[in-house]
């Protein structure tokens, strides 16, 4: 199969069966999910949505979080990976954003960057959900997905995987295919046993193929 007519295969399956794909995180504006997203690397979205309320409620606004100290947060965060470190990076941010971009969450991937805590796959996130940009967040799920079902060739890194898929999937799709994959990764095509017989897009699935079908001929 070549990986064009696997890309419209994919494509079309997710756009008829997933219409409506979004963020589990639970935010009420761009600052929030900024916090959010920070918090959410190398945890769950589902420990991040248990902890938040209180942390939001506490730092409002970013002049709130701005004025507080790490210590302070801590407590806040203390159940999610990484606590200290995300506790500097989460007031750091708000310094930031007050100082660099008056307290507005910036909309370009670069900008986003700037503040502490916000890697490439963070400001993709913040991008592609908040600004509608055609952006493609790659976490962990992402890159094992696209990885494994054929949508890239062995990518070595998520960045090699972001510029692969961005090149495929047509703009305007990108911020909803991002969480296609996430869902799917997260969901059906898992990390140690990918439900394979269940899955929708196993036709066009290269490791379905590879695993199934072509060790039956």
């Amino acid at each position: 199969m070549k990986t064009s007519e696997r890309y419209k295969g994919i494509i079309e399956w997710f756009e008829k069966n997933m219409p409506v794909a979004e963020t589990e995180l639970q935010y009420k504006d761009p600052f929030q999910l900024l916090i959010a997203v920070i918090l959410s690397a190398q945890c769950t979205d589902k420990r991040i949505n248990m902890i938040t309320p209180a942390l939001f409620e506490a730092f409002p606004t970013p002049e709130a979080l701005a004025a507080s100290t790490p210590e302070e947060v801590f407590k806040y965060i203390k159940s999610v990976s990484y606590p200290n470190n995300k506790a500097k990076h989460l007031v750091g941010m708000a310094r930031c954003l007050l100082e660099e971009f008056g307290g507005i969450v910036p909309s370009d991937v670069n900008e986003l960057q700037k503040l502490p805590g916000v890697g490439r796959k963070t400001a993709n996130v913040i991008a592609s959900v908040v600004y509608n940009k055609e952006a493609m967040a790659v976490d962990t799920h992402v890159f094992r997905v696209s990885n494994r079902i054929g949508l890239t060739n062995n990518s070595k890194t998520p960045l090699e995987t972001e510029k692969t898929l961005v090149k495929n999937i047509p703009g305007p799709l990108l911020p909803i295919a991002h969480h296609w994959l996430i869902l799917h990764g997260r969901y059906v095509c898992t990390a140690r046993k990918p439900n394979c017989l269940e899955c929708g897009i196993r036709e066009f699935c290269k490791f379905y193929n590879k695993q199934y079908i072509n060790s039956e001929e």
